[in-house]
């Protein structure tokens, strides 16, 4: 029998795998809402989180979930907190909101706000300009990292209600006023970035924090396209989000209401904002039992690789009793790849496969499969087959472009001109090292930290010709 490929035994390997299908009491005040920590899948060739100003994105597909959906969503979203608490009233500003940097943000914060107010009201229809104002102010404020990590270990960046600095956050973060469970009406909220944050991470934060700070404060691992999911592979935001924007502040919704007074009204809403998207006919919920959430949270966060490793395969035997055919279904299965990925290369393919072949059949997830692409190919650099570590590359190109991710975008260029080195061909490697630096600076953060992906591709390039 001929050797098969990694890109032929990919494709077996899609086809064939089966996809998958009592919270504790929560705290007397809640936790701020949170990006997952940069570090929560930091393994070999992970990704850093995504962004990147150096070329126009690929346009994203203009296609949105029913509105059946789209309300369920927003259901979710408006009336729970990351931890599963629900609270009975819905909150947002009423009135224009301004938004300001505070003193010794760094240079790259100042046009990247700009840039999201913009987007904000362009595509949101939101009343909120740059700038500073005596109510309905949200401040962006950056802090060294280590003091973070004392307050919220497994955050990247975080935002909280009525604080005006982190020594306002401190005095009141156990106190009713810090916790958005108890916000009736939004006036003040402050985000918290850390200063050593890269640029693309900046970006994310902002994205995702401030966004929170208006709207949502709920993070869903089901959602595909959306950054209110602490997979963290969406990091700008997506039309889906901008239309929950819309809808959380659509004239027949106010601060005060109800859980069943915004349900009820929100049919007329989505009917007015998506006129495409159909009725809505009731909401079928689609919970996320905490014990998944909770799973999922241990294989991506701190531990022994083991408890990780044993941490991701409860998230997938989970997914496989709820019958799941969504990202939830594959998140465990990319975990677990990139939990095994050194140790059972294996076991890695088969998982990322799984996880691939699930992200390419679900509307909306073509960053994820870039991702799994990503580790893909870089697995078949280190085994010795350069032509079908350039096809994956080259196949996660498009969406990793689309949803702005520049250390994705530098990653996948590293290793396509490792990739052409092992064939002899030299123009085009040389190309492609060109194509990566173009994106390293923004997506790591420094010359350093780009020479360390750099060397480390490298690796896995010589490890396939050993």
């Amino acid at each position: 029998m001929g050797k098969v490929s990694p890109l032929t035994r990919i494709s077996a390997l899609a086809g064939l795998a089966v996809l998958a299908g009592c919270a504790a009491p929560p705290p007397a005040f809640e936790a701020p809402t949170a990006r997952a920590a940069t570090a929560a899948l930091d393994l070999p060739l992970s990704e850093i989180f995504p962004g990147s100003p150096r070329a126009a994105p690929v346009p994203r597909a203009a296609v949105l979930p029913s509105n059946s959906e789209l309300a369920r969503d927003f259901m979710e979203l408006s009336f729970s907190l990351e931890s599963g608490r629900r609270f009975g009233q819905f909150s947002r500003f009423e009135g224009p909101v301004t938004v300001a940097l505070a003193p010794g943000a760094p240079p790259a914060a100042e046009p990247e706000l700009v840039r999201l107010v913009a987007r904000l009201r362009r595509e949101a229809g939101l009343p909120i300009s740059v700038g500073a104002s005596a109510s309905n102010h949200i401040r962006i404020e950056f802090v060294p990292r280590r003091k973070m990590r004392r307050e919220a270990p497994g955050a990247a960046c975080f935002v909280v209600p009525n604080a005006t600095n982190w020594s306002d956050y401190r005095a009141q973060r156990r106190t009713p006023a810090g916790d958005w469970a108890q916000v009736k009406q939004r006036t003040a909220a402050t985000v918290f970035i850390p200063v050593e944050a890269t640029p693309q991470e900046l970006r994310d934060c902002l994205h995702e924090e401030t966004s929170q700070a208006l709207g949502p404060l709920n993070d869903l691992y089901r959602l595909p396209d959306s950054v209110w999911n602490d997979d963290n592979f969406q990091s700008v935001l997506t039309r889906y989000d901008m239309m929950q924007l819309r809808a959380t502040y659509a004239p027949e919704l106010q601060s005060g209401l109800s859980a069943p007074e915004v349900q009820a009204r929100l049919p007329a809403v989505f009917a007015r904002l998506n006129p495409a998207g159909g009725a809505v006919r009731g909401l079928r919920e689609d919970p996320t039992p905490r014990a998944y959430v909770n799973a999922v949270n241990r294989a991506i966060g701190p531990g022994s690789t083991r408890a990780r490793r044993a941490a991701a395969q409860t998230a997938i035997q989970l997914a496989t009793a709820q019958g799941w055919h969504d990202t939830r279904a594959a998140f465990g299965w990319y975990a677990l790849g990139r939990l095994t990925v050194q140790s059972d290369p294996e076991t890695a393919l088969h998982a990322f496969a799984t996880a691939g072949a699930i992200y390419r059949s679900t509307p909306g997830a073509g960053i994820q499969s870039a991702h799994v692409d990503m580790q893909l190919a870089a697995l078949a650099l280190s085994s010795g087959h350069a032509q079908e570590a350039i096809a994956l590359a080259d196949r996660a190109l498009a969406p990793a472009l689309e949803g702005e991710n520049a250390a994705l975008v530098a990653t996948l260029h590293l290793i396509r001109a490792e990739a052409y080195e092992a064939l002899g061909e030299g123009v085009q490697a040389r190309q492609a090292r060109l194509d990566s630096g173009q994106w390293a600076g923004y997506g790591f953060g420094s010359d350093a930290a780009a020479r360390a992906r750099a060397a480390e591709v490298a690796a896995r390039a010589q490890a396939g010709r050993g």
